[in-house]
């Protein structure tokens, strides 16, 4: 089928499945798998179907060969939207049968071996795809080895020139120091050997993105880089793991807080090890990792380990996870989350590591790193995290946003009349909780918003001297789509539709009448003889969402609908004004404070001035908040028309090369 066909290095097209099949051969994969490997760009690529695939190679074979191709069409880094959407069919083909992922990873593997054939601008595109999606897939699948080269393919793309100082400083390390590789892998030979522990030993440098991400984490330099040299003991059985462990504690010295027991607690994804960091020869760092030989190959193969063969049969190795739990885990809340919650989720599974925390009982819960005790509340009952008052760490009293840590036992003291925080957003980090939380606050919201909008309708009527009935309200809610009255008087509540829209859609002619009364004022929803001013906290820009608070003596102030001031007022309906902007042009005659970070030299103020008049608007203020060698600080007060006359501004000031921060300024703190 691929006859006449060729790749961009000009070898034929046929070579790219066979490579792809012979990955999954080392993996020791089912037929079937292997078999849609080799025609996994058959359907997609040459003018094969489905049912001549199925007619030949069975309905399995047909069906996974269909998956794949669906998977090769996702676009998953293209638009933040269309990015969520396409993972929720990513993981939807996971879910019904893993094994076209482990063809999708092997097929990008091979991809990534050979992207030099490929354009630049396409290479980076892979690559990054590669980093931010595929690598990390294969790393919670528990394939680890092709995670650390699918990486390392990509950061050498993305940033040779950083993989290739992090070489050379492997090599001046060498010759200095010598290969130091088979001189620790003799030692701990001998240690094992003196106790009569058969194990095999291996040791090998790390991989240079896996070096260059920790010299990022930590800030730090190479120099100072610890355990840059990993060594593997594989031993016949678990007993003799906790007999080498010892071994190697005896002889060299362990480093504090760098061990970890995944044997006794494993990983989400199977993986079973026991981790060490001791100091070795010369004071030189090196990790240490100790498992059996059916732990190897789950830490090899991941999930794939379930579909494993050995001369014709399928292995049974007991570490094997079932392949469906983890991604079922997943799926299960398809219908309550949006996309970007759904996305959000969905990466926070794939990249966080797990800890591991007890429960009174002594139940295991497992938990991304840096997550809380309200994540383990919510982990356990999603009524438990709703009454969640506070929580006990071994016995101690602690904060709420906490990061737990191993081998903590978590107890959660609730309360019936507790109610999910809007701040508990920015604690929690697990998908479940975040959206928990935000049901519960949706929920919340909504009665608030319903009674919100029933007074902003009510005033909205009596200033054209109608009154407010059921039947006008669900006529309104049929002529603007909406489900019910309730979703309607929702919406005016929240802003998203206005009281004056609900007086458009049953009385044109009153609207349109009311409007010509108020031709001349830029705010439309105000009464003849009201004054407005604008909120300093949030001063609201034509364009932009607002609504009005009555002050006596004041008149009426406006805020953005997203103002936190706003919350003072939730339980004063009667002061709550439904406005908004007039439509047309309007005078660049709106103060805007702006945060502006520019580089300290010589002409670079005048030069933001000058871009700024260029822009149209008009610097009524300027300070200078902070004054360092090289940054200047300000804070600058422009004149401008509306939301769309701002972001033009900020998009100017952001693609200047002398500045480094320009934002909004919002203050809270500064009251009408």
């Amino acid at each position: 089928m691929h006859e006449g066909q060729f790749r961009h290095s000009g070898e034929p097209y046929f070579t790219h499945p066979v490579a792809v099949a012979a990955i999954l051969t080392e993996m020791q994969l089912d037929d079937a798998t292997l078999i849609t490997a080799l025609l996994h760009d058959t359907i997609e690529d040459t003018r094969s179907t489905w049912d001549e695939v199925s007619r030949m190679f069975g309905r399995e074979v047909a069906d996974l060969v269909d998956g794949v191709t669906k998977l090769t069409n996702l676009q998953l880094s293209g638009v933040h939207s269309k990015q969520a959407e396409n993972f929720r069919k990513l993981f939807m083909a996971m879910s019904r049968d893993l094994r076209v992922i482990l063809v999708k990873l092997a097929d990008r593997l091979h991809n990534m071996r050979t992207i030099k054939s490929m354009k630049p601008e396409k290479q980076l595109q892979k690559a990054r795809e590669t980093m931010d999606i595929y690598a990390p897939l294969a790393g919670r699948m528990g394939m680890q080895w092709m995670r650390e080269e699918l990486e390392d393919l990509a950061f050498k793309v993305i940033n040779p020139e950083a993989r290739n100082s992090i070489i050379r400083r492997f090599v001046t390390l060498q010759r200095e120091t010598g290969d130091v590789i088979p001189k620790i892998t003799a030692d701990i030979r001998t240690v094992l050997e003196a106790e009569s522990i058969e194990a095999n030993v291996y040791g090998r440098a790390k991989k240079p993105f896996s070096i260059w991400r920790k010299m990022q984490e930590k800030q730090l330099s190479f120099s100072r880089l610890s355990d840059i040299y990993g060594f593997r003991i594989i031993t016949r059985n678990e007993a003799d793991c906790y007999r080498a462990l010892g071994c190697i504690h005896q002889r060299w010295r362990a480093v504090p807080g760098r061990f970890w027991d995944y044997i006794s607690q494993p990983k989400s994804n199977g993986y079973r090890s026991i981790h060490t960091t001791v100091s070795g020869r010369d004071g030189t760092r090196v990790e240490v990792q100790i498992r059996t030989r059916q732990m190897h190959e789950v830490a090899e193969s991941g999930v794939a380990a379930h579909w494993a063969y050995r001369d014709g049969a399928c292995t049974q190795n007991p570490f094997a996870v079932d392949p469906g739990e983890w991604i079922a885990s997943l799926t299960e809340r398809f219908g309550e989350e949006d996309h970007d919650e759904f996305l959000e989720h969905v990466k926070l599974e794939m990249y966080s590591d797990q800890v591991f925390c007890f429960t009174p009982k002594g139940d295991v819960i497992q938990l991304p790193k840096g997550a809380t005790p309200i994540d383990f509340a919510y982990a356990i009952h999603t009524r438990l995290g709703h009454s969640c008052v506070g929580a006990k760490i071994d016995g101690i009293r602690v904060p709420l946003w906490t990061r737990l840590k191993n081998g903590q036992s978590i107890d959660i003291i609730s309360a019936s009349g507790q109610r999910p925080q809007a701040t508990w957003l920015d604690i929690v980090v697990t998908g479940r909780a975040k959206a928990a939380i935000r049901k519960s606050l949706r929920d919340e919201d909504r009665d608030r918003f319903i009674r919100l909008g029933s007074e902003l309708v009510r005033v909205a009527f009596e200033h054209v001297g109608r009154r407010v009935t059921d039947k006008a309200l669900r006529t309104a809610a049929r002529t603007m789509a909406l489900p019910d009255t309730s979703e309607l008087l929702a919406r005016i509540g929240s802003a998203e539709i206005a009281a004056q829209d609900v007086l458009r859609t049953l009385y044109s002619e009153l609207a349109s009448a009311q409007s010509e009364v108020d031709a001349k004022r830029a705010v439309a929803g105000l009464e003849a003889d009201q004054e407005f001013t604008r909120a300093p906290c949030c001063n609201p820009l034509p364009g932009e969402r607002i609504v009005g608070i009555t002050y006596r003596g004041k008149g009426v102030v406006i805020h953005a609908i997203d103002c936190p001031v706003l919350a003072e007022f939730e339980d004063s309906p009667q002061r709550w004004v439904d406005l908004h902007w007039r439509e047309g042009r309007h005078p660049a005659a709106y103060s805007t404070n702006l945060s502006l970070t520019i580089r300290h030299d010589a002409g670079v103020l005048g030069r933001i001035c000058t871009l700024i008049g260029q822009q149209g608007a008009n610097i009524s203020d300027l300070e200078f908040v902070d004054r360092k060698p090289d940054f200047y600080r300000l804070r600058i007060q422009v004149e401008l028309r509306d939301r769309e006359h701002l972001h033009m501004l900020l998009t100017a000031l952001e693609a200047e090369s002398d500045v480094a921060q320009v934002a909004r300024i919002r203050d809270a703190s500064a009251r009408p």
